[in-house]
């Protein structure tokens, strides 16, 4: 895997891009270092990243237990210490998920294994010590 950044502007504006896509994501630090928010700061691509990991093989793995899931949103929060680096120390994950009839006991079985088992984006942050705990909504 391969990813190049190319600054785009004279402050702290990258265009990220992947070998193996077209797609261009951008990022920008904070206003105290020179940010114009022109994208993402690092530390929410993690958040993301985290996210993204989860929710596509929670999908996967509702499919295959036959759910009709119509939609799927999460909202991720992390909090981070006072102390340089400031890296997480704990984020929770709350899955929203629409659907027709969709069980509860099977998107909570499917979440479990979404996160804490296949998503390789937990394993790193938690074996950095940083705490992770989700939870489902059912609509």
């Amino acid at each position: 895997m391969d990813v190049n950044l190319k600054r785009v502007n004279q402050a702290v504006h990258f265009e990220g891009s992947s070998s193996s896509s077209n797609i261009k994501v951008h990022i920008d630090g904070s206003p105290e270092i020179g940010g114009e928010g022109l994208g993402v700061r690092p530390m929410e691509l993690v958040l993301m990243a985290l996210g993204s990991c989860s929710v596509l093989d929670l999908i996967s793995i509702l499919k295959k237990q036959r759910q009709d899931i119509q939609d799927v949103q999460i909202e991720i929060s992390g909090n981070r210490t006072d102390t340089i680096p400031k890296v997480f120390t704990d984020i929770h994950l709350k899955f929203f998920i629409e659907g027709n009839q969709v069980s509860l006991e099977k998107a909570e079985k499917a979440a479990e294994l979404a996160v804490k088992k296949y998503c390789s984006v937990h394993d790193m942050l938690a074996a950095g010590g940083v705490e992770i705990t989700y939870e489902i909504i059912v609509s």
